[in-house]
């Protein structure tokens, strides 16, 4: 047998396969059934709006370790160590479901001093501005954690100082539960 006999035998016998089970697939009356797209009920669910977050921070004095922390999206906070010299500002562009967790916070390290500034745009309109003069120090504050740093909008909930993180249900940790009797 010739090899374009048995290409053309295969191709025989490949598309009776095909036509065998497309016969399968359709039924007797060659209807095929689709779905109703006016069916009550049967809309999709809209996706939640977002909105753009524009976070900015300006530090005008000498001000070295400077760290950025924003929120990044709904549940995650990122941030950054810019370079914070007179006249610059750092700016950083993100989208939040809710607005209202906007947040950021601005801080550098002893015994810099400079005045701190802060912005929060949620669809460039500004939500939160904050200022605040960091006075230079030759030791470090040791009653003020939060010395140097400004917090701008919604509060990130990160630790300070190594201290532990609040619990979600304020309520739920004034109640201890009762010891096993």
């Amino acid at each position: 047998m010739s090899s374009s006999r048995r290409t053309q035998g295969a191709r025989t016998i490949a598309a009776a396969a095909i036509i065998a089970a497309g016969a399968l697939t359709v039924p007797a009356g060659g209807a095929i059934a689709v779905a109703d797209p006016a069916a009550p009920g049967a809309e999709p669910p809209t996706p939640p709006v977002q909105h753009n977050v524009i976070y900015r921070a300006r530090a005008d004095g000498t001000s070295r370790g400077a760290v950025v922390a924003y929120k990044q999206d709904d549940q995650n906070v990122n941030s950054a160590q810019p370079t914070m010299l007179p006249g610059q500002t750092f700016e950083v562009d993100t989208v939040l479901t809710d607005p209202k967790l906007a947040g950021m916070q601005i801080s550098i390290q002893w015994p810099y001093g400079s005045n701190l500034h802060c912005e929060i745009l949620v669809d460039d309109q500004i939500v939160a501005q904050a200022d605040q003069f960091i006075a230079p120090r030759f030791f470090r504050v040791k009653d003020d954690p939060l010395y140097g740093t400004l917090q701008c909008g919604a509060p990130l909930d990160i630790p300070v100082g190594g201290e532990p993180a609040p619990p979600a249900d304020p309520a739920a940790a004034a109640d201890p539960a009762p010891p096993p009797a």
